[in-house]
């Protein structure tokens, strides 16, 4: 097994310092050409990281062409002065694999129902556009994004959110990667940065790679932990309050009002919210946001299309706080805005028509029944499970009690064609005390759900651990 040393204390991440140590072995021929690696899993428990902490080392060392990835097989060390060549191949490779990689029984917690999109609406509203001949919308627009939808996006975010702010505090942005990659430019050093743990990992990736320091914040019942946030000494905290991925917690109002204290002790510290589901609740009044109570400026709100219309409506904002709009004006709004001018115009008349608002109430009463029917199939597991995080959003948080090998479960899940998402896939640093899945259950069909419960249910029942054992 790999002696890798890590400092918990460094500011360099862990992915980070076991990439180097795997490198730089390869480099002075340490590690030989086709040395078999670890699996991440076996990794990942030798040191006592997660194993996603792991995946991502290997992946950095898979891109640089330091390592290569057989299928079944494992990792191995590649030949350096084979390198370029072998990285097109694999590229090639992964891309073949990758398409195969389709599931029956997919419960990953990304995507939605395309089967109700609106295309009749999207059509009309398109040609709509292109019919007027206007040859304004394919010039170069506003670099913060048309005014009509950002006042469009105002107007939506008070009503639904509680969100206070003009439309001039609104930036458009093709996802929040983009929008992430603006903010880092707008602060004048980079600043340290706390998550939640587990988190949305595809911004733990973001932050990582534009040179954060991140840091890992424990989270109890009500979420992000303030004392453990304190000693971290971040300037910044990365929260999703209304609905916290993965686990569902809604953070409440002493918490929330905890977060906003620590901001308001220092003036570089900020709180960047992500109401990335927010739209989607199935019990009670929705949950306003953390930012509608922001009474200095201190929180930076984001979010998008995506799970609301779909992936593919590469629309995201962010709502910067006046004291860094200026900053943004003055340092950054010389970059074009990334989202095509003619998709504005038409979001812009889908929300002003009322398209949105009822496309919105459509799908939150069909995801309201997907959900409903989820758990109506895991009554199967009667006492079998703790259920989560079932109120809102798109996914709930499964443990089922009687695993006790957790990568043979999801093995043997995936030969029957059930893909499912452990937690702690999405855990920073450490692992989660009980292991529990995220089930989603947006594009699924009622009968994929039907059917891909049953596999799990009788696959559980083979392998599970008795209590008369």
């Amino acid at each position: 097994m790999l002696t890798i040393g890590i400092d918990t204390k460094k500011k360099e991440p862990i992915y980070e310092q076991i990439y180097k140590y795997i490198r730089d072995e390869i480099k002075h021929g340490v590690l030989e050409c086709g040395t078999r690696l670890p699996s991440s899993r076996k990794l990942a428990e030798h040191l006592d990281v997660s194993r996603n902490t792991v995946d991502l080392a290997y992946g950095q060392l898979l891109s640089e062409g330091y390592i290569e990835s057989k299928p079944k097989r494992g990792y191995y060390v590649s030949a350096l002065d084979e390198i370029l060549d072998f990285t097109v191949e694999i590229s090639e490779e992964e891309e073949i694999t990758e398409k195969k990689k389709i599931y029956p029984y997919d419960f990953a917690p990304s995507g939605v129902d395309m089967m109700h999109f609106p295309y009749n609406t999207w059509r009309k509203l398109m040609r709509e556009i292109l019919m007027d001949d206007n040859s304004e919308i394919f010039q170069t627009g506003h670099s913060s994004g048309d005014l009509e939808l950002r006042e469009a996006i105002k107007s939506y975010l008070h009503q639904s959110r509680g969100v206070i702010c003009s439309s001039h505090q609104i930036i458009l942005g093709s996802g929040m990667e983009y929008l992430l990659l603006l903010l880092s430019q707008i602060f004048d050093k980079m600043p340290v940065v706390a998550m939640e743990n587990p988190t949305y990992m595809q911004a733990y990736r973001v932050f990582s790679q534009l040179g954060f320091d991140v840091r890992a914040i424990g989270m109890d019942e009500a979420g992000m932990m303030i004392q453990d946030l304190h000693e971290s000494k971040a300037e910044i905290a990365y929260v999703t309050p209304s609905h916290q991925y993965p686990t569902g917690i809604v953070m409440p109002i002493n918490r929330r009002n905890a977060l906003l204290n620590w901001a308001y002790e220092d003036e570089s510290r900020y709180i960047i919210e992500d109401d990335y589901d927010s739209e989607f609740r199935y019990q009670g009044k929705p949950i306003p946001s953390l930012q509608g109570n922001d009474k200095k400026g201190k929180v930076i709100y984001m979010g998008t299309f995506s799970k609301a219309i779909a992936p593919a409506i590469r629309v995201g904002y962010m709502v910067l706080p006046k004291s860094l709009l200026s900053v943004y004006q003055e340092t950054v709004s010389f970059y074009s805005c990334t989202v095509s001018r003619i998709d504005q115009a038409i979001l812009s008349g889908f929300i002003r028509e009322g398209y949105f608002e009822r496309h919105l109430n459509r799908m939150r009463a069909l995801y309201k029944g997907k959900n409903h029917f989820l758990l109506q199939q895991l009554k199967l597991f009667g006492d079998d499970i703790v259920i989560r995080g079932s109120s809102a959003g798109l996914h709930v948080l499964v443990e089922f009690k009687g695993i006790k090998d957790h990568q043979e479960f999801q093995n043997r899940l995936l030969e029957q064609g059930v893909r499912l998402q452990p937690i702690s896939n999405y855990y920073i640093d450490g692992k989660p005390k009980k292991e529990c899945y995220v089930l989603g259950f947006a594009r699924l069909r009622e009968i994929q759900i039907e059917e891909g419960i049953l596999i799990i249910k009788n696959l559980y029942d083979k392998i599970r651990i008795r209590k008369e054992e």
